[in-house]
């Protein structure tokens, strides 16, 4: 069975590359995107923002996009990790599958992801339960740092972010797409198949991907058990774009299933323990493990007409969520989630410099527990949202914008007997929030822009702060929740400053951000099931200060040096030394990445006037390779109470890559990209990953499993047109 998930997408990569004499590149559209993103020259860029579609100079919030060209070329396990390498973005990790996005220190209900336009509800408050998206999916992203509730209600508070899809063809494309990739390390394997279309406005694009990967090594702990996977994923849109507007209807699905790391070891030999039949290499799923499984249908629309847009976008998700512990056969724990979204909104076209936007969205969700085992109740939520927003152009150089929303939410939670004893209590809460934003951004000169933004975030408390009362086994521990948790409330300052030149790009990020009953766990003096700590949610106030900067040295078109460095401070008010900070705040981190563009359609180091010659008669195109180097400062910032978090040392990881277009008689045929990360197979522990407080190695005195060693990636993607 395994060779057939490996010949078959190399037969189509065969066949797709023998389809190219009749391919036709678009020069132009490549040519404009390249040149744009590699000069840092953004002005251009149309973000989704705070307040609507907007170009990012005359955004006033932070925002960061990564690019087709940066996604194709990163090597990663999820979509999450793929654009955790950008300033003030970090992940929370268990194993090689599950990542949560983390932006500026916080993460979990306080960032929201957007994806096909609705915004991604999959049981996120699990600290193993990742982002359930197929990254082959996902065209651009854009990262949103800071309280965003005026746009998105509860639970933006440290950001947004946003999925996009491919967009649709121009009228009369066609085109096809083939992907494949391998990772040496945990010998990740994986293909993506798509094709899309625009025939007389009548829209199509249709993707399958799968992927698989047995377990990971490292220098220290050899392969570790659990942490293979295999995920596979599709989608289907169809629709018609008009005069008038658009109409799609969006279907995907998203199956993984992830292992799960233990990180038990045998107390003689320190070595991770495993099942008898169990090999490093082998690809099938061992006990325990998840089955995740996502669905998504969205109705997408859109329409134009003199004096602005109405857009209305309704969407079903369904999430199935299974642990299981003895058997294969029989699932220990079965969350079941259904969610509706809705999100009505009308944009004003610019008049006079103003633009306005107002818009009512919200969700009603219902999520049920089928399995033996309980950590949360059944319960319904419902929540909506109204919001205005409004900005002015006062000149090409001065942009105010500023807004207004009020969210209401209402929880429900379920009785549940067990065994005769009261479980789960019925109950209810109300909650009303009142949030906004006000921001300005001065474009100084053509090389300067000043930005400035105010912004109140608002979010709350989840089920599982609310109500818990079972074995958190992703934590591994005993969770009691609080039923008398109040709504947190933040207050966010941003100030930034932009520079770009001929030779010279560079960004500075401030900012500080003061919430009100912010919700963590602290540890009791109890035990209230055998081998498991208890710990129960509480709340106090909180401050976060920290920063972002990056600079792009470009002294010729094809050599770029760039730098950035992220930093937070994160810390619970009036609190004891050893609860001063809050747990799982990302290290200080610097990176830097030296990049040589050897040959690119837009320029080349040979004589400019044979350029165009050569490229057309050349190989290879696009040509670049780049070292980089990540290197994370020690993380002394901890929640040391109850022993709960542990200082991590520093530590450095070198990388090199390379990617290039393979063309033919001028026609580009492939995309061919080779990336070695952790090229020194350094053996490290992030701060942000959960399996350092796995069990101690008896024999070592280590604590807990490492992370990924030495991997070298290979990655090829085929552009079809037809």
């Amino acid at each position: 069975m395994k060779t057939i998930y490996i010949i078959l997408p190399l037969l189509c990569i065969c066949m797709a590359v023998a389809a190219q004499d009749d391919v036709k590149i678009h020069q132009h559209a490549e040519d404009s995107t390249d040149v744009f993103f590699r000069h840092l020259n953004l002005n251009e860029v149309t973000v989704t923002g705070v307040a609507g579609d907007t170009k990012l100079k005359h955004s006033t919030a932070p925002i960061s996009v990564v690019t087709p060209q940066e996604l194709h070329s990163t090597a990663s396990t999820n979509i999450i990790d793929a654009i955790s390498h950008q300033p003030g973005v970090s992940q929370l990790t268990t194993g090689g599958s599950i990542s949560k996005p983390i932006i500026r220190g916080l993460g979990y209900n306080r960032v929201v992801v957007m994806s096909e336009g609705v915004r991604q509800e999959g049981q996120q408050w699990g600290d193993e339960h990742g982002v359930e998206i197929d990254g082959s999916s996902v065209n651009s992203v854009e990262i949103l740092k800071g309280p965003a509730s005026l746009m998105y209600g509860s639970d933006a508070m440290a950001g947004v972010v946003i999925m996009h899809a491919q967009p649709t063809l121009a009228e009369g494309e066609m085109r096809a797409n083939v992907s494949s990739e391998y990772q040496t390390n945990n010998g990740l394997f994986g293909y993506n198949i798509s094709m899309a279309g625009n025939q007389r406005g009548f829209v199509w694009d249709a993707r399958y991907s799968d992927k698989m990967a047995h377990a990971y090594k490292n220098r220290y702990d050899g392969y570790v058990p659990g942490s293979q996977f295999r995920e596979r994923a599709g989608r289907l849109m169809l629709g018609l774009n008009k005069a008038w507007g658009h109409s799609r209807l969006i279907w995907t699905a998203y199956h993984l299933t992830p292992g799960i790391v233990e990180g038990e070891r045998d107390p003689e030999t320190g070595e991770l323990e495993h099942a008898d039949d169990w090999t490093g290499h082998k690809y099938g799923k061992t006990l325990p493990f998840q089955q995740v499984k996502h669905y998504k249908l969205v109705w997408d629309n859109s329409l134009n007409l003199p004096f602005g847009n109405i857009k209305a976008i309704m969407g079903y998700q369904q999430n199935r969520r299974q642990e299981f512990e003895e058997t294969a056969d029989e699932y220990e724990l079965y969350f079941k989630l259904h969610t509706l979204t809705y999100d009505f909104r009308f944009v004003t076209n610019e008049s006079n410099g103003w633009k306005f936007s107002t818009g009512i969205g919200g969700m009603y969700q219902k999520s049920g527990n089928t399995g033996e085992e309980f950590l949360i109740p059944d319960y319904n939520m419902f929540d909506f949202g109204i919001y205005a927003t409004a900005t002015k152009n006062i000149d090409e150089r001065w942009t105010l914008n500023g807004g207004l929303r009020y969210d209401h939410r209402r929880l429900h939670g379920n009785e549940l007997i067990e065994d005769g004893n009261i479980r789960f209590n019925d109950f209810s809460r109300h909650f009303n929030g009142l949030t906004g934003s006000i921001g300005s951004v001065y474009n100084i000169n053509e090389h300067f822009n000043v930005r400035f933004n105010l912004a109140r975030g608002f979010r709350t408390p989840n089920m599982s702060e609310l109500a818990s009362n079972g074995v958190h086994e992703g934590s591994i521990r005993y969770e009691l929740g609080n039923q008398q948790l109040k709504a947190e409330y933040s207050l966010q300052a941003d100030l930034g400053l932009d520079f770009t030149s001929k030779y010279v790009s560079a960004q500075v990020a401030l900012f500080a951000n003061r919430i009100d009953n912010y919700i963590y766990t602290h540890r009791l003096n109890q035990e209230i099931e055998e081998g498991y700590l208890t710990y129960a949610y509480t709340q106090g106030d909180a401050r976060l200060l920290g920063f972002e900067a990056g600079i792009d040295f470009h002294p010729v078109h094809s050599i770029h040096f760039s730098n950035s460095f992220s930093y937070v401070d994160a810390q619970l008010m009036h609190a004891s030394a050893d609860k001063k900070y809050l747990p799982f705040t990302p290290a200080p981190r610097w990176t830097s990445e030296l990049k040589w563009e050897i040959f690119h359609h837009s320029h080349s180091t040979v004589d400019h006037h044979h350029t165009a010659d050569t490229v057309h008669r050349s190989l290879f195109n696009n040509l670049y390779v780049a070292a980089s180097l990540d290197f994370y400062l020690k993380q002394t910032h901890i929640y040391s109470a109850d022993d709960t978090e542990t200082v991590t040392p520093d530590y450095a990881l070198l990388s090199l890559s390379a990617g290039t277009d393979i063309q033919v008689k001028g026609k580009k045929i492939a995309e061919l990209y080779v990336t070695a990360d952790n090229l020194l197979n350094k053996a490290y522990q992030n701060h942000l990953s959960r399996l350092k407080y796995a069990a101690d190695n008896t024999a070592t005195g280590r604590r807990g499993a490492f992370n990924m060693g030495r991997n070298i990636t290979f990655k090829i993607v085929v552009p079809i047109q037809l």
